[in-house]
């Protein structure tokens, strides 16, 4: 009995000392400033965005990421993970399912409702609120944090911030053109001072004629869009559809603006949307479309 005794105290011990770093915790700020408590090593993360996911894969990670949500089509390996369903509607029940032991969150695009229901399940949500090209990169560093990997973080952000300056530097002196974001054209809806893509469209060397309107997404008037009279209009397009130059010659009003009778229209992939490494992508991307004696 007492060598049975002796045996079942050291398998508890041996498996102790195993487990001991998975139910170890730390204690992290997110962007809102909410204390969160999280695994050492996070081995099981929903994503509640595309951008989410994303981060975590530049980061190396992709073999922890067990939930992502609709529409995330970027790694194409992570179209393979389960859905938890919507950026606004995503199941608690689902995410609840996959026994995640890290969500990661977007404060402009998921619900506050859904944070606070799945801490009260005891799973810790990190909310992430990038505010510009500057504020992407905090993002990504902070991400790089909840998941441990600080230094993996570093590493992606010097090689990001490089690719930057080398875009940069080639636009540098450039004239800058006059861009317009549409993102809908009736009504007409835009890119104001609160989005991130304005910051990619002056640092691709160009200039957005919404830059001043203090609102992240405003709505204008055609009227206002032909005042304001932009160079080219950027338009994106992807796997889930969007607006060509056709759809707005077609449509009353829009054949009024230069850009548009001229066909001075450059088309985007979604990656222009996404706070996350890729947008740095799409910053040399649209450089090139801009001003492709520059490359």
């Amino acid at each position: 009995m007492r060598s049975l005794f002796k045996r079942v105290t050291v398998l508890i011990g041996l498996y102790l000392l195993v487990c001991a770093p998975a139910m170890a915790s730390r204690e992290l700020k997110d962007e809102l400033g909410r204390r969160v408590t999280l695994p050492d090593n996070p081995q099981r993360v929903v994503c509640l965005s595309p951008s989410a996911t994303e981060t975590v894969y530049a980061l190396g990670l992709g073999a922890v990421v067990v939930g992502v949500t609709d529409f995330t089509d970027y790694p194409p390996e992570a179209q393979t993970k389960p859905s938890v369903g919507g950026l606004n509607d995503a199941s608690i029940e689902k995410i609840i399912s996959l026994h995640p032991d890290l969500v990661l969150a977007m404060a402009e695009i998921n619900r506050e409702e859904t944070v606070d229901e799945l801490e009260h399940e005891g799973i810790p949500v990190f909310v992430v609120d990038p505010q510009g090209l500057q504020g992407i990169m905090s993002s990504i560093q902070h991400v790089g944090d909840a998941l441990n990997r600080s230094s993996d973080a570093r590493e992606l952000l010097k090689r990001l911030e490089e690719q930057r300056a080398a875009v940069t530097a080639r636009v540098n002196g450039l004239p800058r053109l006059k861009v317009l974001v549409v993102i809908w054209y009736d009504p007409v809806i835009t890119a104001g001072s609160k989005s991130f893509i304005n910051d990619v469209i002056s640092a691709a060397g160009a200039q957005s004629i919404t830059a001043d309107m203090a609102q992240a997404w405003p709505q204008i008037s055609l009227e206002e869009v032909l005042r304001r009279s932009p160079d080219c209009v950027l338009l994106v397009r992807g796997a889930h559809g969007g607006i060509t130059g056709e759809d707005l010659k077609a449509h009353a009003g829009w054949d009024q603006l230069q850009a548009v009778r001229d066909n001075h229209v450059i088309y985007m992939g979604e990656q222009l949307f996404h706070p996350s490494p890729r947008v740095f992508d799409a910053l040399e991307q649209l450089a090139k479309k801009l001003h492709p004696e520059a490359f």
